[in-house]
């Protein structure tokens, strides 16, 4: 059988619509230069499909003019603290509280500065900001007299760079953390106003405690009438089954639930009209798999020794009866080198590194979904069946289930 022209031409369309979606949803800042180049032109070739899509089915807004293509993307669960920003090195050290707020504090001195900036210079502002007395009242402190504090710096403003923010032009970030010299930066600032993605000026917020600033900062219209809470209620669940590596039906709402039960096959099948990702439906939840295996930014399984060793305490977690303390899951690793240690980094069979290598296997199933710490250890959650053997149930998504020890082969 032939394929026509007008089909090939579809098919091709297709693709690269799919391919133009999965960039923004990898990358919500891609600009029109350097790495990114190739897809941001591929994002602006289909710019007006996507932003009715997005504002459609997302809410997230989509601007694209000759420098960037930003997509004003928030998460779809924003308690969800396992996938931060991470340094802008092979290492990928992950952000920590006061690198957040260092982002912050240097992202207002630039927009207050001028179109270049040498990196001593946007220090000394970050020092005069840092001394505002609600950030000592909230225990932040920064002198940027260490070289612990100078190395945040560094790692905030490689991030930036990164992302467009900065440019630079002379000088390198490691001279000025050893002391021995400075660097200078051109400030796009096109790319710097579009940075921030939230609903409302963090200025105009009232609210002091955090969890109600950021309700506050997130909060959509007004929902007066039932056309624009449904409308509000398939938004978040679109957002939750592209952020969320497994939408599980016992985290959300009666509400919610009575509508993902109702739309589960539209509201999947538009998120695959996008994206090309695949639906699988489960007796707890649903998770949208990637065929292609790159709209990640956590894998499982993955390649090398932690990613071995990950595997392996999936396995046994989801063969676990109840929740694993630390402690068993270190005796574990020991155990696993004995068996696989001939395959592993020399580093992973030193004696006493067990803590941090089930700690980063713990981070990364917490990440995907697959695990939730208890104050004792770590508890399996119901995905991680994929990774076990036995028999696998699928129901409707209105019958809540309990956790099942029924494994897919």
């Amino acid at each position: 059988m032939t394929t026509s022209l007008g089909e090939v031409l579809d098919n091709r369309r297709i693709a690269e619509f799919h391919k133009a979606a999965r960039a923004l949803l990898r990358e919500p800042l891609l600009l029109a230069r350097g790495p990114s180049a190739d897809a941001y032109r591929l994002v602006r070739r289909y710019a007006a499909e996507l932003r009715d899509w997005f504002d459609r089915n997302t809410g997230w807004s989509l601007r694209v003019d000759a420098e960037s293509a930003r997509l004003r993307r928030t998460p779809g669960t924003l308690a969800d603290a396992t996938h931060p920003a991470r340094e802008a090195s092979r290492a990928g050290v992950p952000f920590t509280r006061r690198r957040y707020v260092l982002l912050c504090l240097a992202l207002a001195a630039l927009e207050r500065g001028e179109a270049q900036i040498a990196l001593g210079r946007l220090a000394e502002q970050v020092v005069l900001d840092a001394a505002d007395p609600h950030l000592a009242a909230a225990g932040v402190e920064f002198t940027l007299e260490r070289r612990d504090e100078r190395l945040d710096l560094a790692a905030v403003v490689r991030l930036l760079l990164r992302y467009g923010v900065l440019r630079r032009v002379a000088g390198d970030e490691d001279a000025y953390v050893s002391g021995a010299g400075d660097v200078l930066y051109d400030v796009e600032r096109r790319v710097l106003a579009g940075l921030l993605a939230a609903r409302h000026g963090p200025s105009m917020i009232t609210a002091v405690d955090f969890e109600e600033r950021l309700a506050v900062l997130t909060a959509e219209s007004a929902l007066d009438s039932d056309e624009l809470r449904f409308r509000a209620i398939r938004q978040k669940l679109t957002r939750r089954l592209l952020d969320d590596p497994v939408l599980y039906y016992d985290e959300l709402t009666d509400d919610e639930l009575v509508y993902l039960t109702r739309q589960r096959a539209f509201l999947t099948a538009r998120v695959s009209e996008l994206t090309g990702l695949v639906p699988e439906v489960r007796a707890e939840g649903i998770a949208m798999v990637d065929p292609l295996d790159d709209l990640t930014d956590v894998r499982m399984p993955e390649q090398g020794t932690h990613g071995h060793i990950t595997l392996l305490l999936a396995e046994h977690l989801a063969a676990a009866d109840g929740e694993v303390g630390r402690a068993e899951l270190e005796r574990r690793v020991r155990e696993l080198a004995a068996v696989h240690g001939a395959f592993w980094s020399k580093s992973a069979k030193q004696p006493g590194t067990e803590g941090e290598l089930v700690e980063r296997a713990v981070a990364r199933l917490t990440a995907l979904g697959l695990v939730e710490r208890t104050p004792d250890g770590v508890a399996a959650l119901p995905a991680l069946a994929r990774y076990a053997v036995g028999e696998t149930v699928v129901v409707e998504p209105g019958q809540r289930t309990s956790p099942r020890k029924a494994k897919q082969p």
